[in-house]
């Protein structure tokens, strides 16, 4: 796959694209407002970060605290044997399980770091032994249920100067 070109972002994209990635549901007019731009300029930009493949989707993020009872865990693995072959059969696995939510390949003495969603600690018992235990390619993993969230967040980093921003509580 040939690598994208590099972004070429002036301070209104980084500013635009920073109040996108906070809540992407605001109004063209509200987003323009704070970046002094006229909706429509607001909605040409966005427009064309979809199609360079800058915005890859937009989603709704619930909150999992309004559907108790619910488990966050995080799970290291580590893989007995390594090939790419290995390697993209658990990446596919993790991708097709709805309650993976989120799956990061590592350096160090872990492989992967898996975090998981559940309705109960029964249920992320299971839900491990389903995807770790039953997989013979699984060397060991270590499952650390999540006792409080302390802070969730898909903003990436911009280039160049962040705009300061209240902290969110």
């Amino acid at each position: 796959m040939p690598e994208p070109p590099p972004l070429h972002l002036d301070e209104i994209d980084a500013l635009l694209l920073d109040l996108l990635q906070r809540d992407a549901g605001q109004t063209l007019h509200a987003l323009g407002e704070q970046v002094g731009l006229s909706p429509s300029a607001v909605q040409r930009r966005i427009a064309r970060y979809r199609k360079d493949g800058l915005i890859t989707r937009q989603v709704a993020v619930l909150d999992p605290q309004r559907f108790d009872p619910a488990v966050l865990a995080t799970v290291l693995v580590t893989l007995d044997q390594e090939s790419f072959e290995h390697h993209r059969a658990f990446s596919r696995r993790m991708c097709s399980d709805p309650q993976v939510q989120q799956c990061y390949q590592v350096a160090g003495p872990w492989d992967y770091v898996v975090v998981l969603a559940a309705r109960s600690t029964r249920d992320c018992s299971r839900l491990g032994d389903r995807l770790f235990k039953s997989d013979d390619n699984i060397r060991r993993y270590e499952t650390l249920v999540v006792f409080e969230t302390v802070k969730t967040g898909l903003a990436f980093p911009l280039p160049g100067p962040q705009p300061s921003r209240p902290q969110d509580g």
